[in-house]
């Protein structure tokens, strides 16, 4: 008969758009037949398995990853030696779980300096890396990063004086040590004063006198703390450096006279003394001592 049952539908209604996995056919549907796993088993979430938004492969390769050893190859290699998907769909997913926060991949310098990457598998995604969740996945050893190396700043330059006696030179070291006295910021290391050294010996031998020389340093500083007293110091000797002192054209001293030889008239002997003078002085004073 070709009389349809008007009572049929005219077509299957489909599956609501919330759930694609349910039916609405009375006893339709999947069932289960559960043994309840005592070994080689692992548990996964029922967030990863029905996630909404990961494929298939990806779900079902985030399943394999966490039933892995720990020390087992999970590079792209591998599992494409493992799977028939192939490594273009396998890297695919991949990215997905690492989007997804299932995934990470990081990269390790080993004790030999070899750059390996170690991907950790985590039972639960993380929104954050910087405050994860307790996922129940240990957490790997990461190698601590090199500690940067604080590079200083080298020091101004300084005057260089044309005398290096060890008088002039101790005077400014001396001079150096005792400015922290005047200010508790000016407080220098061993190497900071030899810096300075060479630039206070040059105020020194252009005749300022220490006290001035320590005046010009400590006088005027700024408020704020110091960040760096040895390069202030250093900046004040050069900008502040007085001109060297004027010529002086050293005064000729006349050579003292050279008296003519004559012979003492008391004892005879030969004698150099002015035409005043008669005897030597042996006779002048045996003169002088007569009563």
């Amino acid at each position: 008969m070709d009389t349809q049952n008007p009572s049929a539908p005219p077509r299957a209604q489909s599956a609501p758009a919330d759930n694609p996995t349910r039916t609405r056919r009375h006893g339709g549907g999947i069932t289960h037949d559960n043994t309840r796993h005592t070994t080689r088993f692992v548990v996964i979430g029922n967030h990863l398995v029905q996630h909404k938004e990961l494929s298939l492969l990806a779900i079902g390769l985030s399943c394999h990853l966490q039933s892995l050893p720990t020390g087992a190859g999970a590079d792209i290699k591998s599992l494409a030696a493992r799977f028939p998907e192939g490594p273009t769909r396998i890297a695919a997913a991949l990215r997905e779980l690492e989007a997804h926060g299932y995934l990470r991949r990081e990269r390790h310098r080993t004790q030999t300096g070899r750059i390996v990457t170690r991907t950790v598998s985590c039972n639960q995604p993380h929104a954050s890396r910087r405050e994860p969740v307790d996922t129940g996945c240990p957490p790997a050893k990461r190698t601590p990063p090199p500690q940067r190396r604080t590079v200083q700043k080298s020091l101004p330059a300084v005057p260089q004086p044309s005398s290096t006696a060890p008088a002039l030179l101790q005077t400014a070291t001396d001079l150096l040590a005792t400015l922290r006295r005047h200010d508790p910021r000016l407080l220098l290391s061993a190497t900071e004063t030899a810096h300075l050294v060479p630039g206070v010996a040059a105020w020194l031998e252009r005749d300022v006198a220490p006290g001035a020389v320590r005046h010009a340093l400590t006088t005027g500083l700024p408020d704020d703390p110091l960040r760096r007293p040895a390069a202030l110091l250093a900046h004040r000797l050069t900008d502040r450096l007085p001109p060297p002192p004027p010529f002086r054209t050293p005064s000729a001293a006349a050579p003292p006279p050279r008296h003519p030889l004559r012979n003492c008239e008391g004892c005879d002997r030969g004698f150099r003394a002015p035409e005043s003078e008669s005897h030597c002085r042996d006779c002048r004073a045996a003169v002088a001592s007569l009563p």
